[in-house]
């Protein structure tokens, strides 16, 4: 199993646009193609309360390349974004780090 942690920085004003497309339309897009999130977190207490942190649960690489490129080219996603960013974008910097559970991880 892998973690796929992401983290969204979000210009200021637009976290509930973000947190917005993803509960309308992203988490179902997702589901149809087969994606499963571990996880959904803003930041209570830290460096900036403008993150939204998520996780995705992978197979493997070979799976995540394959689902997360068929969820880029899906045009449903593709509508949901470009409305979303009418007004500008929503995100200021995006990282993303994969990570694999070690032998006493309560999370395998």
């Amino acid at each position: 199993m892998i973690y796929e942690l992401r983290i969204y920085n979000c210009l200021p004003g637009r976290m509930a646009d973000l947190q917005r497309r993803f509960e309308d339309h992203t988490l179902n897009i997702w589901k149809r193609h087969g994606i499963e999130q571990a996880g959904f977190w803003t930041t209570a207490i830290g460096t900036s309360n403008n993150d939204l942190t998520y996780m995705l649960r992978w197979n493997s690489m070979a799976e995540r390349e394959t689902k997360w490129a068929a969820f880029m080219a899906d045009p449903e996603w593709q509508a949901a974004r470009k409305a979303s960013e009418a007004n500008g974008p929503l995100i200021a910097n995006a990282s993303s780090q994969f990570l694999t559970p070690t032998s006493f991880s309560s999370v395998k």
